[in-house]
């Protein structure tokens, strides 16, 4: 979620399903594998790009399983 102005705060947001197929064992293993992702695929770079600061940037992992969820601020 970008703002529209480059101050405010911006945020991304990840949803993973938690699979034991993916070597998950927790929901909280799901929602790490979520934040590690969006680091790994740098999904910050068109933020940072239009000049958001890093700092400004709020990462968030969120995990599912049936009815449960479990977030988890990168």
């Amino acid at each position: 979620m970008e703002p529209k102005d480059s101050k405010n705060v911006a945020v991304i947001m990840e949803f993973k399903v938690f699979d034991t197929e993916d070597g998950e064992k927790t929901l909280e293993d799901a929602a790490q594998n979520a934040l590690a992702q969006i680091e790994e695929k740098r999904y910050d770079a068109d933020l940072l790009a239009r000049g958001i600061p890093h700092d400004r940037i709020l990462k968030y992992g969120f995990a599912f399983e049936g009815e449960q969820c479990l977030i988890r601020k990168g």
